[in-house]
């Protein structure tokens, strides 16, 4: 009986890889003290220091501890910054993150277009599940999407 309890929950995680990353508003769980170690190899900063991304190493679950979070434009009446947390999409965090991976680009029509190597949890190989994670941030907008590519 508990086989077929996880067999079929893992059929209805399955297909919500394919809708990809998601961005939400930061929460409570999302504290200075999850930001990874150390700090000055998983924090950057972009557009004069107004974006900020710092990796977020939450240790459990860990086929999912990590995120990556964003502080960016526009900014409140109070004068904070938006706080974007990005996941994957099955509610938990990447199974990992290559921040010293992380390439950036501006594109004036777009925004900041950041991308860098990410893992999803896998049965099998733990090199496997690589792929490419894309976040675009509009500081005009404040939208910040996201996409994947195979590696």
């Amino acid at each position: 009986m508990m086989f077929r309890l996880t067999a079929a929950l893992a059929l209805l995680a399955a297909p919500a890889f394919a809708q990809g990353p998601v961005v939400e508003p930061c929460g409570d769980a999302t504290r200075a003290d999850t930001i990874a170690e150390p700090w000055e190899e998983n924090t950057a900063s972009f557009g004069e220091g107004r974006i900020r991304v710092a990796l977020l190493d939450m240790i459990e679950p860990a086929g999912g501890a990590f995120r990556l979070l964003i502080v960016s434009p526009p900014h409140d009446e109070v004068g904070f910054r938006q706080c974007r947390v990005v996941q994957a999409d099955n509610g938990l965090g990447f199974y990992n993150l290559d921040f010293a991976g992380h390439e950036a680009s501006y594109d004036p029509e777009q925004g900041l277009v950041l991308s860098l190597p990410a893992q999803r949890y896998t049965d099998g190989d733990p090199d496997d599940g690589w792929y490419r994670l894309s976040v675009t941030i509009d500081q005009q907008t404040g939208e910040i999407t996201t996409g994947t590519a195979e590696e």
